[in-house]
């Protein structure tokens, strides 16, 4: 971690403080002692670990157990694995570098092929403990983070379908709570301005983990929570519910300057109509919409002026649990005169708006009023009325899915309770360029609970698909089980990875069903593991100035050992005080 960096954390850190006081969730005393010991922090570990004794919500009775994060004077470094990494760019369309093999190196090069000279960035597979990974990152991602999408374990055994819950489990919820809570902070640092968060959890976690958010992000940078339907098949039901239902939160590290789209939904209901009321060949007209007629999908609050010009808003409008509290008057060109929105209105139809641009359009029934709010709501079963699909055309899938693609990477069940590519694609889709009002194709996603990789795959599908330039960093352990004897990274994640994107496994076999089916992904891939060096080693060819290799962080190679050291000790904790020892 940079000292830089810690700076700049630190302060981040001591600003939540004081808002957690201002806010009366923590008391004055005992933020004045928690900003003093951030002050005397000698490092970031103990700085978030000093922050997450301020997390106890008194007002609301959210409270964990804080576990810390192990105090070691060890650096921990990247070390690229060169058996697992690979160059292989053979992307139909992609703007990334398109040469069929060439060294890694290459990257930050311009090549002459690449259309419009984007940089060729290779995607990353990061092995090892995900809050070493994360300080790692942050030398060289620091602000510039996109999109992550992460989904933690539930508990022991990734809380399967009829696993018991953290109440029973071994990952207790203040272990999970405690472990999230470091490692968001982290996340937070890594977000560029407008980056988004996504998080999947279940039923029995989604109230404690969305308090943590709260607590991480802010309650005002809450976007929404997503409903996903992860199966379709209900089994034999023992109990009187079941439950086929998971959640994914949505949060902005800055909710206002976020970019991100409405929900993309397809409507199975022949009767159900959405049209626009907008017609620019029409003279324009004052519409007044009746209170609680309108159906938003933007957040609540007060609004005086619309951010597009084709819609005026003649008076403040409150939107109030996603609809309008007042009367809604718009000035714009409309097919519709009052008379004919006061008719409809009587006859059930409801209106809706999808963004700030206060763009209306309208949803009716033929049969009914309809109650349809597409806000948060992600169905994939045939017989509701919305279903999500990405603007690749493509519906969301389910848990089914998800372990049918891996198997058919694989040749086999290897991981549990994966999430569809289709999913992931749907998410990533809803980010956009706010000043173009065009889907972002050179995004940068981070997984950091990357399991099977199905974020990374995600990725280089969309980028096959539309010739993006975006690239995946993905971070995973390497836990052993009877599946996976050499570990999930070594036998899943990244030969998952590799056939995808080359067509063949690392031994060369091509012999899975995936490939029958689909051409390979392209794309190169650089595999790091998390290393560790005693920072007092003096050892020659042992230090962390002989060890920590600057190219794997974005830079190019020191000409002098000087530059060398000087850059270690600004970016790795523990080094400075070897140094001034």
């Amino acid at each position: 971690m940079s000292t830089i960096h810690f700076e700049t954390t630190r302060e981040s850190l001591i600003e939540d403080i004081k808002r957690r006081c201002d806010d009366k969730i923590i008391e004055k005393s005992n933020a004045d002692l928690l900003i003093k010991l951030i002050n005397n922090a000698e490092d970031l570990n103990e700085a978030i670990n000093i922050a997450a004794l301020g997390t106890t919500y008194k007002r609301t009775g959210f409270h964990f157990d804080k576990r810390l994060e192990k105090m070691t004077n060890t650096i921990k470094y990247f070390k690229k694995n060169n058996d697992l990494s690979f160059s292989d760019i053979r992307v139909s369309g992609s703007k990334n570098c398109k040469e069929e093999s060439h060294d890694d190196k290459c990257n930050g090069e311009i090549h002459e092929d690449n259309r419009k000279g984007e940089l060729c960035e290779p995607h990353k597979l990061i092995i090892g403990d995900n809050y070493d990974a994360l300080q790692n990152l942050l030398i060289e991602y620091k602000g510039k983070i996109d999109v992550i999408y992460i989904d933690p374990p539930y508990g022991k055994d990734s809380m399967g379908e009829f696993a018991d819950t953290n109440y029973d489990n071994a990952i207790t919820r203040d272990n999970l709570l405690s472990m999230l809570y470091n490692r968001l902070m982290l996340a937070r640092e890594l977000m560029s301005d407008d980056g988004v968060i996504f998080c999947s959890i279940d039923d029995r976690n989604q109230a404690y983990v969305k308090c943590l958010f709260d607590e991480v992000f802010g309650e005002t940078n809450n976007i929404t929570t997503f409903h996903w339907e992860k199966t379709q098949h209900f089994g034999r039901q023992k109990i009187n519910f079941y439950s086929n239902c998971e959640y994914i939160l949505c949060y902005a590290k800055q909710v206002r300057i976020a970019s991100i789209k409405e929900l993309l939904v397809e409507k199975y209901n022949e009767n159900l109509t959405d049209a626009p009321l907008y017609n620019a060949s029409n003279n324009e007209k004052q519409l007044i919409f009746p209170e609680q007629s309108v159906k938003f999908n933007i957040k609540d609050g007060i609004y005086t002026e619309s951010n597009s010009k084709d819609y005026i808003l003649v008076k403040p409008v409150e939107v109030k649990e996603g609809t309008n509290f007042n009367k809604l008057v718009l000035k714009f060109k409309s097919r519709w005169a009052q008379k004919t929105v006061d008719e409809e209105y009587s006859k059930g139809t409801k209106f809706w708006i999808k963004s700030d641009k206060f763009s209306i359009r309208t949803i009716y029934s033929d049969e009914k009023e309809s109650n349809i709010s597409p806000k948060s709501l992600i169905f994939t079963n045939n017989n509701n009325p919305l279903v999500a699909v990405s603007r690749y055309n493509e519906k969301v899938g389910t848990n089914e899915n998800a372990s049918k693609e891996v198997e058919e990477i694989l040749n086999g069940k290897y991981f549990e309770y994966p999430k569809p590519v289709s999913l992931i694609k749907y998410l990533i889709s809803l980010i956009y360029d706010y000043g173009v009002e065009a889907y972002r194709d050179d995004l940068i996603i981070l997984d950091f609970f990357a399991g099977s990789g199905t974020t990374g795959q995600a990725v280089l599908e969309m980028n096959k698909a539309d010739g993006g330039n975006r690239q995946f960093i993905l971070c995973t352990n390497n836990e052993k089980t009877d599946t996976t004897p050499n570990g999930i990274a070594y036998d899943v994640t990244s030969k998952r990875l590799k056939r995808v994107m080359t067509g063949s496994c690392y031994d060369g076999n091509s012999d899975f069903e995936w490939i029958k089916k689909n051409e390979a992904l392209g794309g190169s891939l650089l595999v790091y593991e998390i290393d560790s060096v005693d920072n007092s080693s003096r050892i020659k060819g042992r230090t962390a100035f002989e060890l920590i290799d600057e190219t794997l962080y974005g830079k190019e190679k020191f000409n002098n050992i000087q530059n060398k050291i000087r850059w270690v000790c600004e970016n790795f904790e523990h080094t400075q005080k070897s140094e001034e020892g």
